[in-house]
């Protein structure tokens, strides 16, 4: 714990994805005060053409309000879905 889950497009360098996992690993140990054996980091290519449906509609625009970095990309917030009536 904490686990930290990175998804990008794919195509940079191992040494890149490991440089990125380091600075994690660090930065949570320093700011959180976690041991390095309690962080967990994964990184998850996702292709360009999958973004909108597989990360923006469901991790982002539907969680807008937990977002602790927001993107300044695309339409923001989901709008909310009305309840059905009963």
């Amino acid at each position: 714990m904490p686990n930290v889950i990175v998804k990008l497009w794919p195509g940079k360098s191992a040494e890149r994805k490991r440089r990125l996992t380091a600075a994690i690993v660090d930065d949570v140990t320093d700011i959180l005060g976690y041991g390095p054996d309690w962080i967990s980091v994964a990184l998850e290519e996702v292709a360009s053409a999958d973004w909108s449906d597989s990360v923006y509609g469901p991790d982002i625009a539907r969680q807008w309000h937990r977002l602790a970095k927001r993107p300044g990309y695309g339409p923001g917030p989901a709008p909310s879905t009305p309840e059905k009536d009963k």
